[in-house]
């Protein structure tokens, strides 16, 4: 049997321009995880997952045709990494097998809800891990955040693929996307094989690392956001308003730069800045699409942190899920904000980054 696990991951700066090919984000890979195990079948195969059965559809209605929406329900993550990688194994030569999959999630709520902690990423990371091993493929870590996010495409259709990144790379990374279109074409043309050789253009994956007093504070709003159809809004919103979202991805691109010029030189002062800078931005952005990005608890939450000296925004699409505090430790002054997130109805998760090696 072989046993792999993926962690969650939360954006820190960067959102929604990250879409765009070239755009930098943030991201940091927590010690929360998705545990998938493989163990070979005889005559029937097995795909086991108590949080991800098959047993809810979102729809919606387009003239007299009801038209369902996957994109959230991680099964068809699970599914899509299968015949991704199953895809490459033959590429390699390999005789495919029977086998059972279990999956479990540390990624939710206990009653289902979501954290925001992208558990669809991280479970379509662990499903190519887990399945590269029992075929004994021997991928390095950009072999396999290729496939995954040709699996999570086949399936979402859209977004940054950070949270695939932040899942493969663990800690803390810079990230800037890839060029999608080129993908698409590229997928008509090349073999997997080859498609995992070859230069991505715009593709970006840096580590990063943090001033050592640097603390990281989450909380759940207890409000779950579908990350998909908020970009799908914001996308329709901005498409009329050319001008103005192109200064959305200049101001956000020069704000996230020098927030990796504060981890680069060690400097919490200049990351507090551009957090606050990055919040102001994607305040504007939600002003300008009509789109909710930080909600009344939001705003709350980070407002609490600021009055005592933390740098606080939303995380992520925003709509709800988490919102972040960057603080001081040495300041102590991290306990008060997490005493007043409670107060309000806000949940601190205990969470760590967490370091691939």
């Amino acid at each position: 049997m072989i046993t792999i696990q993926a962690p969650g991951k939360l954006y820190i700066a960067g959102e929604y321009a990250v879409v765009e090919p070239g755009y930098p984000a943030v991201i940091v890979a927590l010690d929360q995880f998705v545990t998938v195990t493989i163990a070979e079948s005889r005559e029937v195969g097995s795909i086991e997952s108590k949080q991800y059965q098959e047993n809810s559809l979102l729809w919606r209605r387009d003239g007299d045709e009801m038209v369902f929406d996957n994109r959230d329900n991680p099964f068809h993550y699970i599914l899509s990494a299968i015949r991704i990688t199953e895809q490459y194994a033959l590429e390699m030569g390999k005789t495919l097998k029977i086998f059972n999959l279990k999956i479990n999630s540390e990624l939710d709520a206990q009653d289902g809800r979501k954290y925001g902690l992208g558990s669809s990423a991280a479970v379509t990371v662990g499903t190519i891990k887990a399945i590269s091993q029992f075929y004994q493929l021997n991928l390095d870590k950009d072999a396999i955040y290729k496939l995954a996010a040709i699996a999570h495409l086949d399936v979402q259709g859209n977004g940054s693929l950070g949270d695939i990144a932040a899942s493969v790379y663990g800690g803390w990374i810079a990230y800037r996307s890839f060029n999608q279109d080129w993908l698409r074409i590229k997928r008509n043309e090349a073999t997997l094989t080859a498609l995992l050789k070859m230069d991505w253009p715009g593709l970006s994956v840096k580590m990063l690392t943090p001033p050592a007093n640097l603390k990281l504070l989450i909380g759940w709003t207890g409000s779950p956001a579908s990350t998909s159809r908020l970009v799908d809004k914001i996308t329709v919103a901005t498409a009329s308003k050319p001008e103005l979202y192109q200064q959305f991805l200049t101001n956000s691109k020069r704000c996230v730069e020098q927030l990796i010029v504060g981890f680069e030189t060690n400097d919490l002062g200049l990351i507090q800045q551009q957090i606050r800078a990055n919040r102001q931005i994607l305040q504007q952005l939600g002003k300008m699409s009509h789109v909710a990005i930080e909600t009344r608890l939001l705003k709350q939450m980070c407002d609490i942190a600021e009055t005592h000296q933390g740098a606080a925004k939303t995380s992520g699409a925003g709509g709800g899920d988490c919102g972040i505090a960057l603080v001081d430790q040495t300041q102590k002054a991290y306990e008060a904000i997490i005493n007043a997130w409670q107060a309000i109805g806000v949940e601190p998760l205990k969470l760590k980054v967490h370091q691939i090696s």
